[in-house]
């Protein structure tokens, strides 16, 4: 079963980044790889789709936390997607400001920091971060879903790297079908929602990526509009 999906219920969330699920009678915990607040997925009682990862060292369980149903959609929550899927992206065309691109590095270093991809075309280059974004309301998804210090940290960054005259983006990839657009969550970190807007008029670019959710996979990725407010 090792490398497969198994379908539970969740019960309940045990800390950051720990979660009780039941799975086939019994009662297990499982990794959540994400550090959102997840607060409208993460109701006992959901149905939960779970990766088996099978033991390892200096991990507590065998078990990650992949999806939520939320009684119409499956919704992915392992935030690590993002970086999986940007790629494949990239190769589809699916980024504008990245179409063309020949070489693509990840976890990149830059002045002591790394950011998640370094796109190449020619001889031009882009500094990239990529974001998963599982909260949506009014058919808009949202980003984040509770304070993040660190993510407004990189927009930061990605703007100073414009001012010297480099090339910076953010792709938010929506692991959710619903979603009609992304919007910068303003009631619940205007601080980041402030810093991707002035970022943004300095030349930072954003773009926004939604997916289908199947069992165990994400399919079916389509731009849709980005609105700063």
């Amino acid at each position: 079963m090792r490398g497969g999906f198994v379908e539970g219920v969740f019960l309940r969330r045990l800390n950051r980044f720990l979660v009780q699920v039941q799975v086939q009678g019994r009662l297990e915990e499982a990794f959540l790889p994400n550090s959102g607040r997840l607060e409208e997925l993460l109701v006992p009682g959901n149905r939960a789709l779970l990766r088996v990862v099978g033991p390892q060292r200096g991990r507590r369980t065998s078990l990650d936390l992949w999806g939520i149903f939320t009684g119409r959609i499956w919704v992915c929550v392992d935030s690590r997607m993002a970086n999986e899927l940007l790629p494949e992206a990239v190769r589809e065309g699916l980024i504008g400001p990245l179409k063309g691109v020949d070489e693509l590095q990840r976890e990149v270093p830059f002045e002591g920091r790394r950011l998640d991809f370094l796109a190449s075309k020619g001889v031009e280059s882009h500094w990239v971060e990529a974001k998963s974004v599982t909260l949506v309301e009014g058919g808009k998804a949202l980003f984040p879903d509770a304070p993040t210090e660190r993510g407004r940290e990189h927009v930061v960054l990605l703007r100073e790297i414009v001012k010297r005259g480099e090339r910076a983006g953010i792709v938010f990839m929506v692991l959710r079908e619903d979603a009609e657009g992304f919007s910068p969550h303003w009631v619940r970190d205007p601080l980041f929602a402030e810093a991707l807007k002035e970022s943004v008029k300095e030349g930072v670019w954003v773009w926004a990526l939604r997916f289908r959710v199947g069992r165990g996979r994400l399919f079916g990725a389509e731009p849709i509009p980005v609105e700063l407010g």
